[in-house]
């Protein structure tokens, strides 16, 4: 199932020169997006700031440890698939785009649920062009969503319980 719905986003790249180009963009550059909100936060929601980063850093230390224990192959290392851009030869799995835009967004969407919501969006569009790109499995996008997401929420529980005592 994850290898044919792999194939069906990744045939349709090459073929519309705007949607690749704009799948490019959005998988090499929305971070610098997310730098920028994550600055206005800084600003605006001081505690939504110091969720987001220290989001931000254990989600980092669970990608490193993941792939020190796990590998699984990129598509285009198993089978023949279209690589928009170059990638690295490591484990296709957790992805680390989509595994920081999620962290990321979810925590903005806890203290301001319109750009949070926004953001989201922008999260899944990543995914969608991990995979568009030839870098990522389904499976991969969806587990790193899945774990950005859950990485957050418990920052944002615990580090709400701890402001409390």
């Amino acid at each position: 199932m994850d290898v044919k719905l792999f194939r069906v986003i990744n045939l349709l790249s090459g073929r519309y020169l705007v949607i690749d180009k704009s799948m490019i963009l959005i998988s090499n550059k929305i971070k610098f997006v997310f730098f920028f909100i994550l600055v206005i936060l800084l600003f605006r929601k001081r505690n939504g700031f110091i969720e987001a980063v220290v989001s931000i850093v254990i989600t980092l230390f669970m990608h490193f440890i993941t792939k020190l224990f796990y590998f699984k192959p990129r598509p285009f290392i198993d089978r023949r698939v279209r690589i928009l851009t170059p990638s690295k030869f490591d484990s296709s799995f957790p992805s680390k785009h989509t595994l920081l835009t999620f962290a990321v967004s979810t925590i903005v969407l806890f203290y301001q649920r319109t750009v949070g919501s926004i953001m989201l969006g922008f999260s899944v569009l990543t995914g969608l062009s991990r995979i568009w790109v030839g870098h990522h499995y389904p499976s991969d996008i969806a587990g790193s969503a899945v774990l950005g997401s859950f990485t957050s929420t418990i920052i944002h529980k615990l580090l709400k319980i701890s402001k409390r005592k």
